[in-house]
């Protein structure tokens, strides 16, 4: 936990909108990957692959966020 405090927020804001949403076009690849996942179509392993990736600064975004709301309380 002590390395996720040490994250800025700013940094893992960035990270989520740009890398966890990159390509952008012709629409977000984590949107695409979530769909594949929800369809049963993510069988290779270079899709789950990909899908850890585009997670990652969601993941670790939203981990901060929790963690930010439970030391204020």
């Amino acid at each position: 936990m002590a390395l996720l405090d040490q994250i800025p927020l700013s940094i893992l804001i960035l990270a989520a909108l740009t890398l966890g949403l990159a390509p952008f076009l012709p629409e977000p690849h984590i949107w695409e990957k979530l769909k594949m996942l929800a369809a049963g179509e993510l069988v290779k392993p270079i899709d789950w692959f990909d899908l850890a990736l585009h997670a990652a600064p969601w993941l670790l975004l939203i981990a901060k966020l929790v963690r930010m709301a439970l030391v204020r309380s």
